[in-house]
This record gives C-alpha cells, structure tokens and sequence, in this order.
C-alpha cells in the first residue's frame, strides 16, 4: 500500500465520561485513544489511504498505550517520536444530551508540544502528494514553529497540504493570538476544513474580508479563500456542509464552485471524532481524483455522519462498508 499521504500532529489520551452532563458530576471516564490528527491518519487507513504519520508522545505508560493503538490500525512507527522528558497530553471530555462536547486539557509543556522544525527531511517530502495538519499543535511551544515550518515546505515540495484549525479556546491565551497564527498557517494550505463558528472566530466575512452585509457561512467560506486555500469545507454540525473552490483551483473545473449538502441522518451516541472523520473523507475523496466538489463534499458527510454512531473518535471510525451504508 502507498503512504503518499503525511499526516501531522498530536496523539493524546480521551478520557470519555460515563454519562452526560458536566465534568463536576461525572464519576467515571473511560480512557481512549483520541487527538485530532491520529483520527484522521487512522481515518484514512479506515478508508484504504493508510498514511505516514508525524506525531511524539511521552514514553510514559499512556504514550506506550497510543503507541499500541496507532500500530494496530496499521499506521507506521517510522515518524511516531517518544520523549523522554515529557508526559502525553491528557484530555477530558463531556458531552451534553444531544452528544455536544467540551474538553478540559491537560497538556503543559507535553510531548505534543516538543515537536522540533525540521525533523521531516526533504525526501521524505518531495515524496508526498498530500499533507495534513491542524491547529493545535499551533497554540503553543516548538510545535508552532514545526507545524508552520512543515506546511511552508510542504508547499514549496508541491504538496497539496490540507489544514483543520480544530479551535479549542482552552488551549489558546486568546482569540486574536489564534487568528494571527492560523492566517500565517493558511498561506501555505490548499484545503481548509473549518466550522461557521471557527471561520467567524478567524475574522472572515467582515468587513475587511467580504462586502459589507454579508455574513453568512458562504461569505465567510469565500472570504478564507483570500486569505490562500484553493477550496474551504465549511460544516454545520448536524445541518451538513458547504464547499466553495477559487476560479484557479484544481477542483474548479469539476463542477460548481460552490455546492452544499445537507448530510444525513444519523443515530448520534457522541460527536467526538465526527469532524476528523469529515476531513478524512474529504482527503480520501479529493485524493483519489475522480470525485468534484459536490461528490468530495457528500462523501465527507457521509464518512462524518457514521462516525457519530459510536461512543469515542477512533473506535468510532467508519470504514467504506459503514459510509455505503450511511449514504443508503
């Protein structure tokens, strides 16, 4: 199987709770394997695109556990770093009565956080096609200049880099220091997988950004595609999603240049996950290069949607029996 996907990014411990409602009154949590970027690289491998996969870990008794995770949903240990100085991040969830969720981190001076500039050498870039990363790994340390570094050089490598901003207001000391680093970031990104709240947080569709009066999720999708992606996804939870491509994109000549799907209805135990799986779906689909906007972004949904039918991230992942059965 060809690994010409690269995926980076952090590898953490969920600890999913035992009933709904907030973390004071939750008794019990259960401990999974969880971190945007693994859920996406062991999305992929779910849906045959095995990638590489750039992550550090503590070599601490949790980091051994991910470790053992990644290994048994085939993803290779070639790039998947242990330090010996730091602990894995640790990450509690709560989820409401409708399966929203938020998190309390534990994640000061972590291993996700340790990840160096350069480690990634210029071969092993030149051959990738595609390159993924989110926002976390830029809220703070060395990670922040290694994931700008890598999507800087990925883009001069003629990679196609994708990029989740995965907005977690906990991790960062405030929203105008999330949006400066993300714009930087979005320079070198081709696709943007956002949500309506994370581009409004992101300032598009603003004055600066879009014609005064228009602040709906189309404004804000088009107005990120100034600031350097040739397509943005833009998801409404459980309301679906749009897709919008620049004149110039190599995705603007497969059909319209702006297409929205509602999604599916899907039985929905916890949405933990359900986003990594959409960004997944979305690489698969664009990747294999036989599906426009309007396939790319139904197939996404759909890969979304089933992930929500299951309790946590990983185990959640659906493979392309589950999404075909989804889209029935």
């Amino acid at each position: 199987m060809t690994r010409d996907v690269l995926v980076a990014g952090e590898t953490l411990i969920d600890f999913l709770p035992e009933r709904p409602g907030p973390i004071s009154s939750v008794e019990g949590f259960e401990r999974r394997a969880g971190g945007a970027p693994a859920n996406v690289a062991v999305a992929l491998a779910r849906l045959e695109h095995a990638p590489l996969f750039w992550t550090r870990v503590g070599a601490d008794p949790f980091g051994r556990y991910l470790e053992s995770v990644l290994t048994e949903h085939g993803l290779p240990d070639r790039f998947l770093e242990r330090d010996p100085d730091a602990k894995t991040t640790l990450a509690f969830v709560t989820h409401d009565e409708t399966g929203d969720r938020s998190f309390s981190f534990y994640r000061d001076g972590t291993a996700d956080t340790r990840l160096e500039p350069g480690r990634l050498d210029d071969p092993t870039l030149a051959d990738r096609e595609w390159v993924h990363t989110g926002g976390v790994t830029l809220s703070s340390g060395r990670a922040r200049e290694a994931t700008l570094d890598l999507l800087e050089r990925a883009a001069d490598a003629g990679c196609t880099t994708s990029f989740d901003p995965n907005f977690r207001p906990e991790l960062w000391p405030d929203e105008e220091t999330f949006r400066t680093v993300v714009r930087d970031a979005l320079e070198h990104v081709d696709v943007l997988k956002a949500t309506d709240e994370e581009l409004e947080t992101l300032g598009f569709g603003s004055d600066g950004d879009a014609d005064r009066g228009g602040d709906d999720l189309e404004t804000r999708a088009r107005a990120a595609l100034a600031a350097g992606p040739d397509a943005v996804f833009a998801t409404r939870g459980g309301e679906g999603a749009i897709a919008v491509a620049a004149e110039d994109s190599p995705w603007a000549g497969t059909g319209a240049s702006t297409v929205e799907h509602p999604g599916y209805d899907a039985d929905v135990v916890d949405t933990t996950g359900a986003g990594d799986a959409f960004v997944a779906g979305t690489i698969a689909a664009l990747h294999e290069g036989r599906a426009d906007l309007e396939a790319t972004l139904a197939f996404a949904n759909a890969v979304g949607a089933a992930a929500t039918t299951a309790a946590g991230a990983m185990t959640a992942l659906p493979d392309r029996e589950a999404v075909r059965s989804m889209r029935e």
